[in-house]
């Protein structure tokens, strides 16, 4: 009989995470701000002397979340702060790769979001109207992104992610710094939330 390949992975807490069928016990925070912190996005592919972390972005998009809906509440923050978390395990692939791996990424990618929400206290599956505030702020780290480390225009990234309302941006900039330090404030970002939360 065919021995299963493993589909687990461990990690630096000692846990051990199925990324086939994941389990919220099995998620620590520690685990995926480590994990996020070392995550290069745009396949590092851009300019400075550290690469820009999932983590970066993820508290970017946190920050930009919370000044397009000033009156949210925590939970929503959180998911915002937690909205890449998956790929501290299945790392971050440009959209044409995602698009080339078809429907089982997706699916997978769902899988562990939904587990890890779950562990922080979050619905399963968020509303999609918060959805799409997320996705709004994410369109607008990554239009800034590519304007200051990506090396595209900004007639370019307009064209791909859409211009932004510059009175959201305009004292905002891309930070790139040793991965130790974005490890640091995403975990403490995590704890304030929970806090709030609570």
């Amino acid at each position: 009989m065919a021995q299963q390949p493993r589909a687990w992975q461990r990690m630096l807490s000692g846990r051990r995470l199925d990324l086939l069928d994941p389990t919220p016990v099995d998620i620590e925070i520690e685990d995926i701000a480590h994990g996020l912190a070392f995550v290069a996005r745009w396949n590092g592919q851009t300019h400075g002397d550290y690469a820009y972390s999932v983590a970066e972005h993820s508290l970017l998009v946190e920050t930009l979340f919370a000044r397009l809906n000033p009156k949210s509440p925590a939970k929503w923050k959180l998911a915002a702060l937690l909205h890449d978390a998956p790929e501290y395990v299945i790392g971050d692939m440009i959209s044409p790769v995602k698009a080339a791996v078809g429907p089982g990424y997706g699916a997978l990618d769902e899988r562990l979001t939904a587990a890890i929400h779950i562990r922080f206290g979050l619905p399963a599956a968020i509303p999609k109207t918060v959805k799409q505030q997320i996705k709004k702020a994410d369109k607008i780290s990554a239009w800034m992104e590519a304007t200051q480390i990506a090396g595209f225009s900004e007639t370019e990234a307009t064209r791909f992610f859409g211009k932004p309302d510059t009175r959201i941006i305009e004292d905002l900039a891309i930070v790139l710094r040793p991965p130790v330090e974005t490890r640091n404030d995403f975990t403490a970002r995590h704890a304030i939330l929970l806090k709030e939360i609570s």
